[in-house]
């Protein structure tokens, strides 16, 4: 699976700075572990709401995914 990320440039050197001060490796690296962060963070969530609601939420990702709209 390939997913690309198009950034401003100023947004871009931003991420390059942070990731330097925070020693995380190259701004790539960084910029996976910020998404694998935010992803958890959604899911944990998800996780907390209501079944009915979780489906609903579901249901709509995976449309998403197969290109539905």
């Amino acid at each position: 699976m390939k997913v690309e990320i198009d950034l401003p440039d100023e947004l871009f050197q931003e991420l390059e700075r942070v990731a330097e001060a925070l020693g995380l490796g190259p701004v790539k690296e960084a910029a996976l572990l910020g998404i694998a962060d935010w992803v958890a963070l959604r899911k944990a969530e998800l996780d907390d709401l209501d079944p009915s609601q979780r489906y609903f939420i579901n249901q709509a990702l995976d449309e998403i995914i197969a290109g539905k709209k």
